[in-house]
């Protein structure tokens, strides 16, 4: 028996017995039934209709604390009110209850139970608090379902790498694919790749809590199909190379080359290394119900599996499980979908019908006040992905393992196409979470809210609610977003750390198998560092877009630019590729961490594309103005 296939029986094993260690995902939670959620409910709203300030502001409180809607006429009572001093009528079993609400557990109900009848209306209140928060704290673990879909998935994937590890015969067959990949799976690979675990909880997440603004991006897909299928792909696949930033080095010399491909690696190591850590801490431990001490043990788990089939298969194995894996990706949000959908009764119930007083005002244009508009969403996204499609391995791999420009185009357009799609989705997605948290605010884990726990929504309705083959067959998927993207950007940062500083300085040649071995070897190395990095990315503060706009994509923009320089700008110099490249980074990490640097609020996050393009355009191309340096050359393609 091959190491592979003890993969195969392994991991299943493994996972399986992991879970019968676990108590039933519903087990706690039975045992506090809707009659006492209801019968606690009719206490605190009795006391809300009362005529005592004291006790109408403390059920007001609670019910608030817990998610529970009150009218205009309770909210302004409730306002007028609260800030009398509650404490002082507190008995020494009012106190108890309190703390019984911040640590009991199921043992207390029967005893809480009780009380919901007692004479003092105090009593009450607390012990019906206790119970409703008792009820969020029910421990929720995985069944041996769902760990079975996961652990088959897990499986299939290593076998998928195991399947193109005997047809890869050359170290072109492992980065390119021999350049005759089919363009629609290859498109499907794209997508995957930069749709990740964090845009897949993020979309829902900002539809839940700011609104539908994000919806600008969609008007700059089609500019993005213009931009970059008709300028950039034909020109860069003129050239054919195998590392992106090869064209620079012709451009340009050897210190624009090994700048780009440092810039790209870092981007892509921050990326991946992030993706791993979210995945693994905002997904999975809540959804296995493992303590958070864990997750640097999820991260190398999730690392090592995604290695295994990468290393084996190459870019072809990356490809195929790509494509798979979006269609998982869609197919757990529609089974998350459908399941609100009837819960609610259809989708008028959840559709909105007037824009949330939660969310911001809906600004349309490039207005400065506030985080988000129409308009900054329109221009942020454009430019990420032309800047992207522009200049990154990743995506600039894709479209050379096509045998033509015609064809990398559909590659473009079946992923901007599919990432249209997706995100009507996800936003709708989230459309149906917000409704369905504001109904059933129980289903809540004590102390989140709806608005501020807005990313985790839905993995917490993953775990409570969704059966447990649908539950395992979701999280594979969310598992799908983070393997797809972090098995791209290995076998893309390979590619570069290949072609660009190992056979580069390497003083004697390759034959064709020492150059495979090269590249598996880097494609291990690269993903060693990427788990090391997932470890310490937990300091990096913020919410999940935020902290993709501020650190993932903050090179984004510098790397793009000295394409841009090569391309666009026929008086490029070396020196104003430099300058503008700094100039640009600089920029970008100005805006990113303006409060960091000065104290003060800073611009929206929004503007870190923007600005920094803007920065390094116009840097660079006044620099190359400059007789300083050598000057690029002339006759390069």
């Amino acid at each position: 028996m091959n190491l592979t296939s003890r993969w195969f029986i392994l991991i299943p094993l493994l996972l399986f017995s992991s879970s019968l260690s676990g108590k039933d995902g519903n087990q706690g939670v039975q045992e506090i039934t809707n009659k006492h959620r209801e019968k606690s409910l009719h206490v605190l709203y009795e006391a809300l209709e009362g005529n005592d300030d004291n006790y109408e502001a403390k059920a007001a409180k609670y019910l608030l604390s817990l998610g529970y809607q009150l009218t205009d006429e309770e909210l302004e009572k409730y306002s007028d009110i609260k800030g009398e001093k509650q404490q002082a009528r507190l008995t020494g079993k009012a106190r108890e209850l309190i703390n019984i609400a911040d640590t009991g557990t199921n043992e207390d109900v029967p005893y809480l139970l009780t009380l919901l009848d007692h004479p003092d209306p105090g009593i009450r209140i607390e012990a019906a608090n206790a119970i409703l928060r008792i009820e969020r704290r029910a421990p929720h673990k995985m069944r041996w379902l769902s760990w079975v879909v996961i652990g088959l998935y897990l499986s299939g994937m290593i076998g998928v790498g195991y399947y193109y590890m005997r047809r890869t015969k050359s170290a072109e067959d492992y980065l390119l694919g021999g350049g005759k990949m089919k363009s629609g799976f290859v498109g499907l690979s794209l997508f995957a790749t930069l749709l990740s675990t964090i845009t897949y909880l993020a979309i829902p997440g900002e539809i839940i809590k700011n609104g539908p603004m994000l919806f600008g991006q969609l008007l700059a897909f089609p500019v993005v199909y213009f931009v970059v299928g008709w300028f950039f792909i034909p020109f860069i696949m003129r050239l054919r190379v195998t590392s992106a930033y090869e064209i620079l080095g012709r451009r340009f010399d050897t210190s624009i080359r090994i700048l780009s491909s440092l810039l790209f690696l870092s981007l892509r190591l921050l990326w991946m290394a992030l993706i791993i850590y979210a995945t693994a801490d905002v997904v999975l431990i809540p959804l296995l119900g493992l303590d958070p001490d864990m997750t640097p043990l999820i991260c190398v788990i999730l690392g090592i599996i995604t290695l295994i089939y990468t290393s084996m298969g190459g870019i072809r194995a990356v490809v195929m499980t790509d494509a798979i894996q979006s269609f998982i990706l869609f197919g757990g949000a529609l089974l998350v979908m459908i399941m609100i959908t009837i819960n609610l009764g259809g989708i008028g119930e959840w559709w909105p019908r007037e824009w949330a007083e939660h969310w911001e005002p809906a600004r349309w244009g490039f207005q400065t006040e506030g985080t988000r508009t129409f308009g900054w969403y329109f221009l942020s996204v454009l430019i990420w992905w032309i800047a992207t499609n522009g200049s990154d391995q990743m995506s600039l791999q894709r479209f050379l393992s096509m045998r033509d420009p015609k064809t990398a185009r559909k590659v473009l357009g079946t992923s901007l196409i599919a990432n249209t799609v997706v995100l009507i989705f996800l936003s709708f997605l989230g459309f149906t979470l917000l409704a369905y948290y504001r109904n059933n605010p129980h289903m809540l884990q004590d102390g989140m809210s709806v608005i501020a726990n807005a990313d985790q929504l839905l993995p917490q309705f993953i775990i409570t609610s969704l059966p447990a083959w649908v539950a395992g067959l979701v999280i594979a998927g969310l598992m799908a977003a983070a393997m797809s993207s972090l098995s791209s950007g290995v076998n893309s940062s390979s590619a570069v750390v290949t072609e660009d500083f190992v056979k580069r300085y390497r003083k004697k040649g390759l034959t064709a198998a020492g150059q495979l071995k090269t590249a598996k070897i880097s494609t291990i190395g690269v993903g060693i560092m990427v788990v090391a990095l997932s470890s310490y990315i937990y300091i990096v503060p913020g919410n999940l877009i935020e902290v993709t706009m501020r650190v993932s994509n903050l090179l984004t923009a510098p790397l793009f630019i000295m394409f841009f320089m090569a391309m666009f700008v026929p008086w490029a110099t070396v020196f104003g590729a430099w300058f503008g490249t700094v100039a640009s980074i600089t920029a970008s990490v100005l805006i990113a961490f303006w409060e960091l640097f000065f104290a003060t609020p800073g611009p929206s996050f929004l503007y870190i594309l923007p600005g920094s393009l803007l920065v390094g355009i116009v840097s660079g191309v006044i620099a190359s103005l400059i007789p300083v340096g050598q000057k690029a050359k002339r006759n390069w393609r």
